[in-house]
């Protein structure tokens, strides 16, 4: 790997070591999410759980479907609200190569990441296949189409699609004429 020294210092033996052993715990509860024997309870006991125990905040309710990823190595940066759903496939990534600074010539490998925190706000429903990229903000019951993109902060109660991800409709509030399901 490339890393610079600027970027994470100079790196002690015990911090390799553990940095070493904490990779070996995340991908074992990563693959805990996804092992087909806990299946039956996996949707919202299971993975929420391994979830919480490398690092995010995960509220109450949530339902985590099979194959989401999300990025371990700054697992800390991920909040997600109660009664969440992430359907089967999504990727939360709370980093990314700073481009800003990038000019013809230069090695892209030593550009530097850029950090950013995930909100995904409660009652929130994403698509299958949708990523999630750093620095944005799901407002409170938004849905977020399959495949889409979230490059941005997507509002409450809205209805988001594509890549890149944008608003297509407003939810409105129930009315009193509106049949309740």
């Amino acid at each position: 790997m490339n890393y610079s020294e600027q970027e994470y210092g100079q790196v002690s033996l015990w911090a390799v070591i553990k940095k070493f052993l904490f990779t070996y715990k995340y991908s074992f509860m990563l693959y805990l999410m996804d092992c087909w024997l806990f299946a039956p309870f996996a949707l919202r006991k299971l993975r929420p759980w391994c979830l919480r125990q490398i690092g995010c905040h995960v509220g109450k309710g949530c339902a985590i479907g099979d194959h989401v990823h999300v990025d371990a190595g700054h697992a800390e940066l991920i909040f997600i609200g109660d009664h969440v759903q992430l359907t089967g496939g999504c990727r939360l990534l709370c980093h990314q190569r700073n481009l800003s600074g990038y000019h013809k010539g230069d090695d892209c490998a030593k550009l530097p990441y850029r950090l950013g925190e995930i909100h995904i706000e409660k009652g929130v429903m994403i698509g299958m296949h949708s990523m999630v990229m750093p620095g944005v903000t799901i407002g409170e019951g938004a849905v977020v189409g399959a495949f889409s993109l979230v490059t941005k902060d997507i509002p409450a109660w809205t209805v988001a699609v594509g890549r890149p991800a944008k608003v297509v409709r407003k939810i409105e509030e129930r009315g009193e004429d509106s049949p309740s399901e």
